[in-house]
């Protein structure tokens, strides 16, 4: 290099990095339930492909199938027994207002409202375990 181009050439400094490099202002987060299904994905890619974890993978899904059937036809008729002790409990509401309508202590319109909320959750409480029962079956 000739004398003149190195005086006018730009002094070199000692960088890790460019000075036009552009700077990464923040990095996305991903959240676990994403990362959950990335890897269940790559998974199911690698079960493909091999015999054995193909066999776990139908396991664990025919056991996940049948362990939430169970759960939700428990659910239903703990919602049941649920909806049917309010529905007692509003049931000797009835019969207190109905006791106090015919003293002529109170209007009719507590009476009918205590009936309807009464046989609304007596309503809950039995469709509830008939959809478990239906749901018993194959």
């Amino acid at each position: 290099m000739p004398l003149a181009a190195k005086r006018f050439a730009a002094p070199m400094r000692c960088v890790i990095v460019a000075p036009k490099t552009v700077k990464i202002e923040a990095v996305s987060k991903v959240s676990s339930l994403r990362k959950l299904g990335t890897a269940a994905r790559v998974a199911g890619n690698v079960a493909g492909r091999n015999r054995t974890l193909g066999a776990i993978m139908g396991a664990v899904r025919t056991t996940g199938r049948s362990f939430t059937r169970v759960a939700h036809q428990l659910w239903l008729e703990v919602m049941g027994v649920f909806f049917l002790i309010m529905a007692m409990s509003f049931a000797f509401a009835t019969v207190r207002e109905y006791g106090k309508y015919h003293a002529e202590g109170a209007g009719a319109g507590r009476l009918a409202i205590a009936v309807c909320v009464t046989l609304s959750f007596a309503w809950f409480g039995l469709s509830s375990f008939w959809r478990a029962k239906r749901k018993s079956r194959p």
